[in-house]
């Protein structure tokens, strides 16, 4: 029997308990040959949960308590994970879902009308292209790609195929966020030119790099997918992926990009910044990571208005009552957003002045959006989810681009910036910072630093820079290839 043939089969199955679930949900069953119905009011949206380790938990706990929609399918390239979702799901609702390796076999599915994905960042992409194209809508977890062009795909399959593709941002959606931003915006703070981003979470080592063996539950070959068939160099296939270039992209990509959204909303920024600067390093400990977990990255959007971010993977202090956060600088004062939905505004002084609280449900603004076909209705939608994601792959590709320097070239080269930060203290503290973890930047111990990277926002290349355009994209192992133009 070929591949194609068992995906045939598979994709069969599951459609006759999809069908079922719809027939019981619709009063009439759903032929093989159909596509879902447009669901009513009434009616429950059938969903699947591809990637369901990590994050991808919250998606299925989460759903899997409303009363319209109904978990017909969970996919995982992992056995022992997948089963375990589905063993959890049949406990609370009474119903099991169809467990799945491939996710194809969902595209195959006709009854299927929306997915939600938690995988490794390198297969968001294509998951959400490969769905959008079959005819699903989309929840995709952030960063919304792996790199940049990946994520200009996904926009413009979104629009071509008129699909609701929301970004996993949830900050969006919670309204102590939504109400900070307005105050914000309605200028309460003043003329807005900076806005920092910090990831002040401690990470350690992840142990030494090695050859380890992969556990026969999971297919590594649909694991990988569009990355190359690499040996396992880390202790732990799952999440430790992210300090790995092949499948993540550093905490910026990871935590950070939550903070990155919500500078870049602060800022009223709608397209890409006009250059990049990164630098940082991997100190403290020497094991199978490779991204940064110490860094910093200077966007200039031009006008002044300036997005830094810092990364810190060692411990560390608040920086203006804020670890994990944003700190949007104003000429009447400054505010503080320590966590997903609150904050304070301080006077110039540093005395508190207003707070702002409150959460929301992301993911009831998705369905409510699935629901009504209205993409201006998402607090996230997927083109928010690019322009916030490559801000990260901007400053990745700068620092990977860049070279070892010692302190006072480095000072040098910060002191040649027109930003809004004052650069050279913030060197200062992330200096400070390393000594504190008994890291000395010496002669021997040195920042990886990059250039200034000119980028045009419009057509979202480096003009001229045939080594930074090359970092755009990445090589895709067939048949796992994101399109390059759609």
């Amino acid at each position: 029997m070929s591949q194609l043939s068992r995906r045939e089969m598979l994709g069969r199955s599951m459609l006759a308990t999809a069908a079922a679930l719809a027939a019981a949900n619709s009063g009439r069953a759903l032929s093989a040959a159909e596509d879902a119905p447009a669901a009513g009011p009434n009616d429950k949206l059938l969903a699947a949960c591809i990637g369901v380790n990590g994050r991808g938990r919250d998606h299925y706990s989460e759903l899997s308590n409303r009363k319209d929609v109904e978990i017909a399918v969970i996919c995982d390239a992992d056995e022992v994970v997948g089963q375990k979702a589905c063993d959890a799901l049949a406990k609370k609702t009474g119903r099991r879902p169809e467990f799945v390796h491939d996710m194809r076999n969902v595209f195959d599915n006709k009854a299927i009308n929306f997915i939600t994905t938690a995988t490794p960042n390198h297969w968001h992409a294509l998951t959400a292209i490969w769905a959008m194209q079959a005819g699903k809508d989309v929840y995709l977890e952030k960063p919304v790609s792996h790199n940049v062009s990946e994520g200009r795909r996904i926009v413009e399959v979104a629009r071509k195929e008129n699909k609701i593709c929301q970004t996993g941002t949830q900050s969006r959606s919670n309204k102590g966020m939504q109400a900070a931003m307005d105050y914000i915006h309605s200028g309460k703070l003043g003329e807005v030119k900076l806005a920092r981003g910090l990831c002040y979470k401690a990470r350690g080592s992840i142990g030494a790099r090695g050859t380890y063996d992969i556990s026969k539950t999971i297919n590594y070959d649909l694991w990988s997918g569009p990355a190359p068939i690499l040996p396992l160099t880390r202790q732990k296939l799952h999440y430790d992926w992210h300090w790995q270039w092949a499948y993540g992209n550093g905490d910026l990509g990871n935590q950070g990009i939550h903070q990155m959204d919500l500078c870049r909303w602060a800022l009223q920024v709608t397209q890409l910044s006009n250059s990049v600067l990164s630098y940082g390093g991997r100190f403290g400990y020497t094991d199978a990571g490779e991204t940064p977990n110490t860094q910093l990255v200077i966007h200039d959007f031009g006008g002044g208005k300036t997005l830094v971010f810092e990364v810190r993977g060692l411990e560390t202090g608040e920086y203006k009552k804020s670890k994990v956060g944003i700190i949007v600088e104003g000429s009447e004062g400054y505010l503080v957003m320590s966590s997903y939905s609150d904050g304070t505004v301080f006077d110039k002084g540093g005395n508190a002045q207003k707070e702002f609280k409150g959460g929301g449900d992301h993911y009831d603004n998705f369905i409510k959006a699935v629901r009504n076909r209205k993409i201006d209705d998402l607090n996230a939608d997927i083109l928010q989810g690019h322009l916030s994601s490559a801000l990260c792959h901007l400053g990745n590709i700068s620092y990977r681009l860049g070279r070892q320097v010692g302190t006072s070239e480095l000072q040098e080269r910060l002191k040649s910036l027109s930003v809004s930060d004052n650069s050279a203290e913030t060197l200062d503290r992330t200096i400070s910072h390393l000594a504190d973890n008994k890291v000395a930047i010496s002669d021997q111990t040195r920042f990886q630093v990059g250039d200034v990277l000119k980028f045009d926002p419009q057509t979202e290349t480096f003009p001229g820079n045939d080594a930074a355009n090359a970092q755009l994209t990445r090589e895709y192992r067939a048949p796992f290839v994101v399109p390059s133009k759609v």
